[in-house]
């Protein structure tokens, strides 16, 4: 049995507390959970910064989980506290953790939407592991619709289609709804305005006609399906969908009071109560589902799992593969050349493999390559001409499933420098990066460079190829016999950052 751990999330509407133990079957026991209001997403999307009362109440929160934190022998140096959309968009956000590290002891990590995204998932898939249900071969939608944020994943036969972080908050629409002095019905319609809105980018990536199941998550639903759906096991829940409709209409014109009678809410929960119901209400008329699936989970389990000593490999693997279905659609999206992609990905692989011991890179390396090689050449939907400029300009402006907003940044720059003649070592953005950091776009650059020169024509005529290493000579021994001229001018052209990079001059034979 593994020490106890502890998770802490800083919300627009709330701060929430989550302990638990791994037992030895690696199952997670829940030892403790607590949750207290504090008003963050209303002081930020009102007035754009978090006001010195919600800092001092969110200290005083903190401080008194760190003091209950002190009962499971939990040090707040050893607690993963993170920071959603609120804290993530608050102008004094650096100021913010700042205090909260000095006055309470606790390390706040800020954390963009994609990796709620991720930390769903994991959650998610963990939750259902052990049920019917499941998300690995179904078309389906995971949903949270949060005080400024919505998040949402788009799931066809299991592959990820679509990872987005939408602003459509519960508090957001709150405050807009008050500065307009507008009623509840106001807020129904300009939540289905923004949502009808977001329909047609949602079916380019997928129909949503075809969605099977609606995977529901957060505490207004969990407390929507208590009141209106069944238990199907201890943590998961399901709603008919009539039902779910019927009491979301039952509930609408509810005063505070009410929602706090009869609900047992907080006031500052009964404020954001009924426009949640409403957005899931109309999120789930753009598909044709029966039911909605309500597990109880959060992002706080998805951190703990992600945590774990031991990551099960099999759930890494899967993860890697969502993230490359996620990139793919991307590509599908701009009418990208897949096979030529998928070609130059695997080349790039056999190249990393080959070359592992000596790259002195981490293992997330391997993914970040992958995704380049499947995007470099999404420029090319803009114009041919100087296309990767165009590729990072796309790839930096869009989500991929499971990539930070620095892993995508990081892909963006491998991309761009898939071609032309300046090097990341001559660009000014790359030199203002960690070391780190421009090793690694200086490294998978110039294997991503290689890889492209390996299927110029575009027709994957090295389907069967051996390296080999000599001293100052890396040898592609081709079997069969092919007209390689155009891939022999490419390596010519674009392997001087190689060269230069590892010290290997580049031979086909």
């Amino acid at each position: 049995m593994q020490a106890p751990q502890a998770v802490i999330e800083i919300g627009s509407t709330g701060i929430r507390l989550l302990v638990a133990e791994i037992a030895e079957d690696k199952k997670r026991n829940i030892l403790d959970r607590s949750e207290l209001p504090v008003n963050i997403g209303r002081d930020v999307f009102t007035t754009g910064a978090i006001s010195k009362n919600t800092l001092l109440s969110a200290q005083k929160i903190l401080n008194r989980f760190g003091e209950l934190l002190d009962s499971w022998r939990i040090s707040r140096d050893a607690t993963t506290v993170v920071g959603t959309t609120a804290v993530r968009e608050a102008l004094n956000r650096d100021t913010f953790v700042d205090r909260i590290k000095i006055t309470t002891g606790f390390n706040v990590m800020v954390i963009d939407g994609i990796e709620e995204n991720r930390l769903m998932y994991i959650a998610v898939t963990e939750c259902l592991k052990d049920e019917t249900i499941s998300v690995q071969q179904s078309n389906s939608i995971i949903l949270e619709i949060a005080g400024g944020a919505t998040e949402m994943m788009l799931m066809e036969k299991g592959s990820m289609v679509g990872a987005h972080s939408m602003r459509l908050g519960t508090v957001i629409i709150e405050q807009q709804i008050r500065a307009m002095t507008g009623t509840i019905d106001d807020a129904h319609r300009l939540i289905e305005e923004f949502i009808q809105n977001t329909r047609f980018t949602l079916n380019t990536e997928m129909n949503l006609s075809n969605i099977q199941q609606f995977i529901a998550l957060g505490g207004d639903m969990r407390l929507a399906a208590i009141f209106a759906g069944h238990s199907i096991s201890t943590f998961l829940w399901e709603i008919d969908r009539n039902d779910f409709e019927n009491f979301v209409d039952e509930i609408r014109h509810y005063t505070e009071e009410e929602c706090v009678a009869k609900f047992k809410l907080s006031y500052n929960e009964a404020k954001t109560f009924q426009l949640s119901l409403i957005a899931y209400k109309h999120f789930i008329k753009l598909t044709n589902v029966k039911s909605i699936i309500v597990p109880e989970t959060s992002i706080r389990e998805g951190i703990l799992i992600s945590q774990q000593s031991e990551p099960v490999e099999e759930l890494q693997q899967e993860f890697t593969e969502q993230i490359i279905a996620s990139a793919t659609t991307l590509l599908r999206k701009y009418q990208g050349d897949e096979e030529h992609a998928q070609f130059v990905r695997e080349i790039s692989l056999k190249l990393y493999d080959a070359m592992e011991k000596e790259l002195g890179l981490t293992p997330h390396t391997r993914v970040l390559l992958q995704i380049s090689a499947i995007l470099h050449d999404i420029g090319m939907f803009i114009r041919a001409k100087d296309h990767n400029k165009h590729s990072k300009y796309i790839i930096m402006h869009s989500e991929i499933f499971g990539l930070s907003r620095e892993d995508v940044s990081l892909i963006a720059n491998i991309a761009y420098f898939h071609k032309g003649v300046e090097t990341p070592q001559q660009n000014a953005e790359i030199k203002l990066l960690p070391r780190e950091s421009r090793l690694t776009v200086l490294k998978l650059s110039a294997i991503l460079r290689v890889a492209d020169a390996l299927d110029r024509s575009h027709l994957q005529k090295l389907k069967n190829f051996t390296l080999s290493f000599s001293k100052d000579t890396l040898t592609i021994r081709i079997k069969g016999h092919y007209n390689l001229n155009l891939e022999k001018l490419a390596l010519a052209e674009k392997g001087d950052l190689f060269e230069n990079v590892f010290g290997y001059s580049l031979v086909i034979v």
